[in-house]
């Protein structure tokens, strides 16, 4: 069963998210986050975003969480404000 891991932040600036968007593309994947996906939303006129990560499995989101949590807070979109586990109940692509 694939796991999502949903978190909201505050506080978000173009600058920011557009820093993430080139660390994210251009710069090496994580060896000890296991992500299958992650898809990340940003609401430029309220200064949040919306970070959906998925999980293959419970034993990788434990590990990605682990990651997640002990993560720098320079290193995100902005204050965190929520973290909620999901689980993926429907996915499709077009």
């Amino acid at each position: 069963m694939a796991l999502a891991r949903v978190v909201t932040f505050e506080g978000v600036g173009d600058e920011r998210i557009a820093e993430l968007k080139k660390q994210i593309e251009e710069g090496p994947r994580p060896d000890d986050l296991p992500t299958s996906e992650m898809i990340v939303l940003y609401d430029a006129d309220g200064g949040k975003s919306l970070a959906i990560l998925f999980f293959d499995n419970e034993a990788d989101y434990e590990r990605g969480d682990a990651v997640l949590n002990a993560m720098p807070t320079g290193d995100t979109p902005g204050q965190r404000t929520s973290v909620t586990k999901y689980e993926v109940a429907i996915r499709a692509t077009p």
